[in-house]
């Protein structure tokens, strides 16, 4: 049985009958799983030797009618998804930055039965690099309030199972990211040790890379790198440094790995090469 199937049958066996029927006449969980596994393999990046990163970060985009009949499921619902995401990188031997998880989000400019996924891969300590790893425990899931969820939707945007609803929220405020190999990383900690090691913050599959190589600040909209006593040190602009400030597209090399530092207001798209 494949992951998609076991999927169906987990959500089946999860909701009442009465949500069960309106789920079906109304959407097809599956066709919401499907468009987070192509998230998935679109957005694949090797980051070194047997090392191939995917997002672990989904906001579902639902209009405004939509939101509020999905909304009451948003727990189990979003726990099967991101059990559903760890199960498809297992399979195709994919690795996270961090825990994966899923949020439903209401916005203003979408019709009923339209949704859109983005996706981003946000690094976490509690994260483990390869796949196979046990999953976090689920949040409690709420008690059923009202009836079907939203209708299928036909496309999708571009970028622990903890889910959370966010009734409108307000726009966060932008963070400083790294694009490693084509995968966007946002700065959400303060410090981030990059390495080789289980205890980096990011992990980079990497023979040239130290286990605690190098540590990112961020300084506002500009971050510092600095060498974490590694062998191979950190190159910036073609020289070995102990320490270097990082503006908006900022190169730094550790190992074979180039990295690139993005200020926050440089654009929210997918990271590029």
């Amino acid at each position: 049985m494949g992951v998609l199937q076991r999927f169906e049958r987990r959500i089946e066996s999860l909701v009442n009958r009465p949500f069960a029927r309106a789920f079906k006449a109304e959407v097809q969980p599956v066709e919401v799983a499907s468009a987070l596994q192509r998230e998935c393999d679109d957005r694949a990046a090797i980051v070194g030797r047997g090392r191939t990163m995917v997002p672990n970060s989904f906001v579902v985009e639902l209009g405004a009618r939509d939101h509020a009949r999905l909304a009451p499921y948003a727990g189990p619902l979003g726990a099967e998804l991101a059990d559903m995401v760890r199960e498809h990188a297992q399979e195709q031997q994919y690795s996270f930055l961090g825990p994966v998880e899923v949020v439903l989000e209401e916005v203003d400019d979408l019709e009923t039965g339209i949704f859109r996924v983005r996706s981003s891969a946000v690094a976490g300590r509690e994260a483990v690099a390869p796949v196979a790893a046990p999953a976090p425990p689920r949040p409690p899931e709420p008690a059923p309030q009202a009836a079907a969820p939203p209708a299928p939707l036909p496309g999708r945007a571009p970028a622990s199972a903890a889910t959370r609803v966010t009734p409108r929220p307000a726009p966060a405020a932008p963070m400083p990211w790294l694009d490693v190999a084509g995968t966007k990383v946002v700065l959400r900690a303060q410090r981030t040790v990059i390495g080789r090691g289980l205890d980096a913050d990011l992990r980079l599959d990497d023979p040239g890379v130290s286990r605690r190589h190098a540590e990112v600040r961020v300084q506002g909209a500009h971050g510092v790198v600095s060498d974490l006593g590694s062998t191979n040190g950190v190159v910036v602009g073609g020289e070995r440094v102990d320490e270097a400030l990082l503006e908006d597209g900022t190169r730094f090399e550790l190992g074979s790995t180039s990295i690139v530092f993005h200020a926050p207001d440089a654009g929210d798209g997918r990271a590029g090469a």
